[in-house]
């Protein structure tokens, strides 16, 4: 039986400039010095995840790698831990992508959460593989907090597409 889909309204396409802006955004607000909790959500995690489900044709595993290899750099960790952790969180997220529109944005976040869980869960393990420190007990808190910045992050960044082509004031949408 094919279920009736929620009624949304129509979005426009996604501009490829947004898209790289927010991407580039969320680089720099995770570079920003605040000093690195263990409970610090990840923005730039969330972002591509965003983008992996909205826009599974622009933002792939590669952009995802890439992204990945930026953060190795500026946090001086080991090269590829956080590659590794945002290409499966891009794979998990591409695969949701036919699926997750159909929920509304908590049972979204309730089901990405496993990707968060899953994307610090390799990246600790693959810190602690080559003598890294235990984060501590407090790191499970980030996917939490990602998790939640799944509902404000899904707000903003589909507002531009849901403004209407032709402002019209006899047409409703």
């Amino acid at each position: 039986m094919i279920m009736p889909r929620p009624a949304d309204q129509l979005l426009l396409p996604a501009n490829p400039f947004f898209i790289a802006l927010t991407l580039v955004l969320a680089l720099l607000v995770d570079m920003v010095p605040l000093g690195r909790l263990a409970a610090m959500p990840d923005v730039l995690a969330v972002v591509l995840v965003f983008w992996g489900v909205h826009q599974p044709r622009r933002v792939g595993v590669l952009w995802a790698f890439l992204f990945g290899l930026v953060m190795d750099v500026h946090d001086g960790a080991l090269l590829g831990q956080h590659a590794l952790a945002y290409s499966l969180l891009s794979f998990g997220a591409i695969s949701l992508h036919r699926r997750l529109p159909w929920f509304n944005l908590f049972e979204q976040a309730l089901q990405v959460f496993p990707l968060f869980v899953l994307s610090h869960g390799v990246a600790a393990a693959v810190r602690l593989m080559v003598g890294g420190m235990w984060p501590g007990w407090w790191g499970l808190l980030a996917p939490v907090l990602e998790a939640v910045l799944w509902l404000p992050i899904s707000i903003l960044l589909l507002a531009p597409q849901r403004r209407a082509p032709d402002r019209d004031a006899h047409r409703p949408l």
